[in-house]
């Protein structure tokens, strides 16, 4: 059993840096982490793993400095690691990121099983997983909040709904995104990581896709462009009343009326 798990690398903080002309996240390397859903994602394969034998393959798509997260996951239990990187695939939306995500998972071959966290900290949108899904004309099964049974030629998940909980059966291959706490992450390990000091994972550009045409990737290939983006302002003003309870609620209805909140 072949077991791809797609990870990002985000930023550790809400100190991001953004460029004023294209609107995209600076991606530097400096003050980021492991998408903290990615971990669940990587705890579930490894937990399959266990009861198969499964051979891991963990890929994201970045910079040369997501290879920090590539290797955590190594250290974790992964068998090999394959970084996505070219400046043909920078500024790319959720289409786009997902379109190349699937070109690189097709240089894998014969994978049984995708398994993506349910979304990231720095986009939220919970739409790469299915969009990579779509891409590769693949089953996909999202919000995954349990496995069930993993089985010769599918696996059975539960799913959570908005008002019920499901159980499906889905056959390889095919895509899952998991929920938060499925399963508690390992740390990684030292031993493991001294076992792959000299790994170097696979690079894919765009000159190894499938698909050579360049209006797919990149700015060039995300139908969305992002207007404006900016970091939140920080605004720590603030007053402080001592009165009477009946003075008081006066005040807060006076001046909700005068922010305009109702």
């Amino acid at each position: 059993m072949k077991i791809i798990v797609c990870i990002k690398q985000v930023p550790a903080s809400s100190e991001v840096q953004i460029d004023p002309i294209t609107g995209v996240l600076i991606r530097d390397g400096s003050n980021t982490k492991m998408n903290p859903y990615d971990l669940y994602a990587l705890e579930t394969a490894l937990k399959i793993k266990e009861k198969t034998n499964a051979h891991l393959i963990s890929l994201t798509m970045g910079p040369n400095a997501a290879t920090a997260i590539l290797n955590e996951s190594l250290w974790m239990g992964c068998d090999e690691a394959v970084l996505i990187s070219d400046r043909k695939f920078a500024g790319a939306d959720v289409v786009a990121t997902s379109y190349t995500l699937s070109q690189g998972i097709k240089k894998q071959k014969d994978f049984d099983l995708i398994i993506c966290g349910k979304q990231t900290t720095d986009g939220d949108t919970a739409q790469v997983g299915p969009e990579i899904a779509e891409a590769l004309g693949i089953p996909h099964i999202a919000y995954v909040e349990k496995i069930v049974e993993i089985k010769e030629k599918s696996i059975i998940v539960s799913v959570s709904m908005d008002k019920t909980t499901e159980v499906w059966e889905v056959n390889y291959p095919c895509l899952i995104t998991v929920e938060k706490g499925i399963f508690t992450p390992r740390l990684p390990s030292y031993k493991r990581s001294l076992k792959f000091l000299d790994y170097k994972p696979v690079v894919l550009t765009f000159a190894d896709m499938e698909d050579q045409d360049e209006s797919h990737y990149g700015l060039k290939g995300s139908p969305t462009q992002v207007e404006r983006m900016f970091p939140p302002e920080k605004n720590t003003d603030k007053e402080m009343w001592f009165d009477s309870d009946e003075r008081l609620a006066i005040k807060m209805a006076e001046k909700i009326n005068k922010l305009k909140f109702l």
